[in-house]
């Protein structure tokens, strides 16, 4: 008896500490750069919906900023001040600020949001937590505007949205590399962001006043994960700083470098600056699998091959460490009216034939699951992976890749090919059957007996 309550205790430890590696997951993208002009609030219009995402299998809703930001009319004032003083923004920076959320500024004003109030956003997440869903908050924390100008008329003082002084902020809390807004803080520690002060993350008051909000942001408002916006823009043992005082149920980095070149040496060194992070930002950390992205996109256009790297692995971070990528064919930023860096749209389904068949947390995309007529083949996909108990650490068997046809085997209960080629010859065994296809894409799934 003893023995076996050991063992129970062991296995129980086991998976609490790491129930993801053994389950699948999928995480949906709740909203679109126009998701804030949504007329009774997104927040409600996305309530209706629950039931809907909860039904393609989706474990895990990624959601908007819910802060307050700078308005459109503040907006204009703040950067023309701003531009006097500067040459230029960098076109993904001005893209960026134009979207009511990633311009944050009284982060516990959660009723300025254009998404819907605090009450609105709480019963949200509280129906999709009836459905077992964990609700992601989209945390920018690189940068904050400021609320009110220094004596120098110097946007830099900032105001948290309480009436006492939590993430009542002045220059101090800027970074001393950010001139523009007369930052005498610390050096920055990553990457600048120009259109808003970057905060000095170094700063014993800035990391725990930061971290109490974001524990009030799990304990007020329900939220239990954390996408980090702009984690260039920090070092990573800053992020891991904030994950471990504030203790997420997951944790996904925004590392997106830019992809050049799609060879060899590149292609690797670029999926390792995204392990590199996730190592440095601790134990849970994921990071989006921009490297499966942009191979992805580059190999569905008659380039398939490139799906099988010089080792015979996933050319992405899902071919070295998938338990900590998580894929995605499309996003805010890359999609939707951006369109910074689009898959391209006639082959969508492959993309996603691909990563919802694959090891890593696939990501499904709003626009595409409600607005592109894809939902019956998502879902389809979804509930394969689902029934396939396919998860982040699967195993992959690349069976083919070629120009027009890429075919691989995954956990040996699964087979999924892509590409022009119609005919598949012998690559896919007699025990297996046909369970889903569309646009140059087929799935098959071991018989059962």
């Amino acid at each position: 008896m003893e023995r076996r309550f050991v063992t129970l205790f062991v296995v129980s430890i086991l998976f609490v500490v790491a129930p993801n590696l053994a389950q699948s997951q999928i995480l949906f993208q709740a909203f679109n750069w126009e998701s804030w002009r949504k007329e009774g609030g997104w927040y409600n219009f996305l309530g209706g919906r629950v039931r809907t995402i909860a039904n393609a299998s989706v474990t895990h809703v990624w959601l908007p900023p819910p802060t307050h930001s700078v308005s459109e009319q503040g907006f204009i004032y703040y950067y023309f001040s701003l531009l006097l003083l500067q040459n230029f923004l960098d076109m993904l920076t001005i893209s960026r600020v134009l979207c009511l959320g990633y311009l944050p500024g009284r982060l516990y004003d959660l009723n300025a949001s254009r998404y819907g109030d605090q009450g609105d956003l709480k019963a949200l997440i509280r129906q999709f937590r009836k459905r077992r869903i964990i609700s992601i908050a989209d945390i920018v924390i690189n940068h904050r505007t400021a609320e009110k100008q220094d004596q120098r008329g110097i946007y830099n003082i900032f105001e948290g949205g309480t009436p006492d002084e939590r993430l009542d902020w002045g220059p101090q809390m800027i970074c001393s590399t950010d001139t523009i807004f007369g930052g005498t803080g610390n050096p920055d520690t990553g990457l600048d962001y120009g259109a808003a002060p970057d905060i000095d993350h170094l700063n014993p008051t800035v990391q725990s006043e930061l971290s109490n909000w974001l524990n009030w942001l799990k304990t007020e408002i329900g939220f239990d994960g954390w996408r980090l916006d702009f984690a260039r823009g920090y070092s990573p043992e800053i992020a891991r700083i904030y994950i471990q005082n504030s203790s997420p149920g997951i944790v996904i980095g925004e590392i997106w470098s830019p992809l050049s070149n799609y060879e060899g040496s590149d292609m690797n060194a670029h999926r390792q600056e995204l392990i590199n992070w996730v190592d440095a930002a601790g134990d849970n950390a994921l990071a989006f699998d921009f490297t499966t992205k942009g191979i992805l996109q580059l190999a569905v256009q008659g380039q398939l091959w490139r799906l099988r790297d010089q080792t015979g692995k996933a050319p992405g971070m899902i071919g070295w460490r998938p338990e900590r990528a998580v894929t995605f064919v499309e996003n805010h930023d890359t999609g939707s009216t951006q369109n910074l860096w689009p898959f391209p749209g006639d082959k969508v389904m492959q993309g996603y034939a691909y990563i919802l068949t694959h090891p890593g947390i696939p990501c499904i995309f709003y626009d595409h699951y409600f607005e592109w007529n894809l939902r019956d083949e998502i879902h389809n996909l979804a509930t394969i992976r689902r029934l396939n108990k396919i998860h982040p650490t699967s195993v992959l068997r690349i069976i083919a890749a070629e120009a027009d046809i890429y075919v691989a085997a995954i956990d040996e209960r699964v087979i999924v090919k892509i590409g022009t080629r119609y005919h598949v010859g012998n690559l896919v065994p007699p025990d297996f059957h046909l369970v889903a296809h569309g646009n140059q894409y087929a799935v098959w799934q071991i018989r059962r007996r």
